[in-house]
C-alpha cells in the first residue's frame, strides 16, 4: 500500500546517486521536484500565508529553499529570502538555484555574512510563514556560526515554521525523542522519498499533531534500499483494508480467549479484561470469550451482548484460583480458541501465578501476554524462553514492564528503546510491542516497525488493555501474517485515539473512546490528496480546529 522503508542519511545519499546514475534523473531534477513539493504543501497547509520568509543555507537544503522561494514568488506571494553566507561559495545545484532566484530577483533577497546583520532584518520576522531550509539530512550536529545565529533570530518570530527535510539541527540518524543540542522549531516537516530515523523517533514539531510528511520526488522503488530493518507500522493498514470474502462466516475470523480480572479484596479489576475483550470484538474477531473470576462475570458480561463469558473459580480474595488448572477444565476452556490473550487485571496472587504459568505451559495457540502476566513471566525468564519455542508469543510491555523483563532500569529502556526491543525479541524469539510515544513492534528476525500514531491523551488506565484486545483480534483474523497483524493493531490503536481527540480533547480522552472511532480508522488513508504520505498528523482532518497551523503564542 505504502511501501515505506526508513533510510539512514548515507542510504538516502546512495538512493539519490542511484536515481541519477542508474535511472537518469538528474540531481537538479530531484531538487526541482523537492522544491515543488514544499511549495505545494506550504500553499495547501498554510493557505492564509501571504508573506513568506525563506532561510537558506549553502548546501542542497538551501538550494531546495531557494527554489521554493522562486516558486512561491511566482505564485504571487510576498517572499523574502535570506542566504546564510556568501553566494560565491555555492556549488552545483545550489549555485543553479541561486542563479534562478536572483536573475532576475524574485522577491526580496538578503545575503547574511555575519550574525550581527540579522538584527537589521527584523521586518522579515513579521511574516505569515517561515521556511527553514538551512541544513538537512547530511548535517552533523551541533549548529554553529550563522546557522545558530539564525535559529535565535527565528525564535523571535510568532510565525509558524515549515522545515524542509528536517528541522535544522536534527541529526537524520537520531533514534531519540529529543535532539542533541539546539534545533530550529517546526510546525510542519516535509521530507522526500523516504523518512529517516529522526522522522520516526524524534519529536520534530512543537505539537504532537502537527504534520510530518513524505513527498515522492521521482526516485524509483528499486533505488530505495535500506539495511536498517526499520519500517513504518502504518504500512500494515493495507492488511485490514482488503475486503472480506463474500462467503465468510464468524468461523473465518478466529476465536479470541481473554483471560484476566480480579474482583474482591484481590482488586477490583474486572474492567481490564472487559475492555480487552470488547476491543477484540471491535477489531473484527469472529468470536470472543472472556474468562474471568466468577464474582466478576456479571460485570464483564454486561459490557457487550456479543461477548461470551467463561466463569473461573476464584480464591476467597477474588483472584483466579489454581484449581482451574485441572486438565479437563483447561481443555474445555481452550477448545476451539485460536488466540489467547492473558494478563489484563490478573493480579499476582500465588494461585494466579500458578494458574497463568500452567495455562501457558498447557496450551500452544498463539498468545498475547500483557500486564500482570508479563510481570509473572519477568520473574521466570527460563519459562518464558521455553514457552516461546515453537509458538507465537506477542508481549506488550510498557517501559516499566520492559525493564523487569530485560533486567534493566526504566531509564535504560527509554534511553535505548530501539535496541532494547530488538535485542529482546531476537533473543527470546518473540514479537515485542514496546509501548510509549512511538510504540515499537520488534520481530524475532530483527525487523522493527515504528508506529507514528497516538497522542498524550492515551496516557490513561485501560489503554494497554484495549491494545491487548486489538492485537489478539487482529491475530485471530490473520494467522498467516502475524507480523503485519500486530503492526496494524498498534497503528489502529493510536489512529483511533487521534481521531477521537479531533472530536474532543486529549485531557478528556478515555481508553474506550478510540473503539468508537475504529470504523473510521479502518478506512483511513495516510496519503493526502496531493500524494504526500503523512507519517504524523491526520490529512483528512487537517482543517479541524484540533490541528493547529500556527506557532504557539
Amino acid at each position: 500500500m505504502y511501501a515505506m522503508q526508513i533510510l539512514s542519511a548515507s542510504e538516502m545519499q546512495a538512493c539519490d546517486r542511484a536515481t541519477t546514475e542508474r535511472y537518469g534523473i538528474t540531481s537538479l531534477d530531484l531538487m526541482r521536484a523537492a522544491a515543488a513539493a514544499v511549495a505545494s504543501f506550504a500553499r495547501e497547509y498554510f493557505p492564509l500565508a501571504r508573506r513568506v520568509t525563506v532561510v537558506c543555507g549553502r548546501g542542497n537544503n538551501g538550494g531546495d529553499g531557494m527554489m521554493v522561494a522562486w516558486l512561491l514568488a511566482r505564485a504571487g506571494l510576498e517572499v523574502t529570502t535570506l542566504l546564510l553566507g556568501a553566494p560565491e561559495g555555492l556549488k552545483g545545484d545550489g549555485a543553479e538555484a541561486w542563479a534562478e532566484l536572483t536573475t532576475p530577483a524574485r522577491g526580496t533577497i538578503h545575503i547574511v555574512t555575519a550574525a550581527s546583520e540579522l538584527a537589521r532584518l527584523k521586518d522579515a520576522l513579521d511574516t505569515d510563514l517561515i521556511v527553514d531550509a538551512v541544513v538537512g539530512t547530511g548535517f552533523k550536529p551541533p549548529l554553529k556560526g550563522l546557522a545558530l545565529a539564525a535559529l535565535e533570530w527565528v525564535k523571535a518570530s510568532k510565525a509558524p515554521v515549515l522545515a524542509v527535510d528536517l528541522p535544522s539541527g536534527w541529526a537524520a540518524d537520531a533514534t531519540q525523542a529529543g535532539a542533541e543540542g539546539m534545533v530550529f522549531p517546526a510546525d510542519a516537516v516535509i521530507t522526500f522519498t523516504a523518512p529517516k530515523p529522526a522522522h520516526m523517533f524524534g519529536q520534530l514539531t512543537r505539537r504532537w499533531h502537527q504534520p510530518v510528511v513524505v513527498a515522492p520526488i521521482g526516485s524509483p522503488d528499486a533505488a530505495i534500499v535500506s539495511a536498517l530493518k526499520l519500517s513504518w507500522a502504518g504500512e500494515a493498514l493495507a492488511l485490514v483494508q482488503t475486503p472480506r470474502h463474500a462467503g465468510a462466516n464468524k468461523g473465518s475470523f478466529g476465536h479470541v480467549l481473554v483471560v484476566g480480572g480480579t474482583f474482591g479484596t484481590a482488586g477490583g479489576k474486572s474492567g481490564a479484561p472487559a475492555m480487552a475483550a470488547l476491543a477484540a470484538l471491535r477489531a473484527g474477531a469472529g468470536l470472543v470469550t472472556a474468562a474471568v473470576p466468577t464474582p466478576a462475570l456479571g460485570l464483564v458480561a454486561a459490557v457487550a451482548p456479543e461477548l461470551m463469558t467463561w466463569p473461573l473459580e476464584a480464591t476467597a480474595a477474588g483472584a483466579i484460583a489454581a484449581e482451574n488448572l485441572a486438565p479437563e477444565r483447561v481443555a474445555a476452556l481452550v477448545a476451539g480458541k485460536t488466540v489467547l490473550a492473558v494478563g489484563p487485571g490478573l493480579g499476582q496472587s500465588a494461585e494466579t501465578v500458578k494458574y497463568v504459568t500452567g495455562l501457558l505451559a498447557a496450551t500452544k495457540i498463539p498468545a498475547v501476554i500483557d500486564a500482570d502476566a508479563l510481570n509473572i513471566l519477568a520473574a521466570k525468564p527460563v519459562l518464558l524462553a521455553k514457552l516461546a519455542k515453537g509458538r507465537t508469543l506477542v508481549l506488550t510491555p510498557h517501559p516499566g514492564e520492559m525493564a523487569r523483563l530485560a533486567g534493566i532500569t526504566v531509564a535504560e529502556v527509554q534511553a535505548n528503546r530501539l535496541e532494547t526491543a530488538r535485542g529482546f525479541a531476537m533473543k527470546m524469539g518473540v514479537t515485542l510491542v514496546l509501548k510509549g510515544a512511538r510504540t515499537l513492534v520488534a520481530h524475532p528476525d530483527g525487523r522493527v516497525a515504528v508506529n507514528t500514531t497516538g497522542n498524550p491523551g492515551m496516557a490513561k488506565g485501560g489503554s494497554g488493555d484495549v491494545l491487548t484486545g486489538l492485537v489478539a483480534g487482529m491475530m485471530a483474523q490473520y494467522p498467516a501474517d502475524i507480523a503485519r497483524a500486530v503492526e496494524a493493531a498498534v497503528c489502529l490503536h493510536g489512529l483511533a485515539a487521534d481521531l477521537a481527540v479531533q472530536e474532543g480533547d486529549e485531557h478528556t480522552l478515555v481508553a474506550t473512546d478510540g473503539l468508537k472511532q475504529l470504523s473510521r480508522a479502518f478506512r483511513f488513508c495516510f496519503r493526502g490528496p496531493n500524494g504526500y504520505l503523512w507519517m504524523q498528523g491526520l490529512p483528512a482532518e487537517r482543517l479541524l480546529a484540533g490541528v493547529s497551523r500556527e506557532a504557539p503564542k
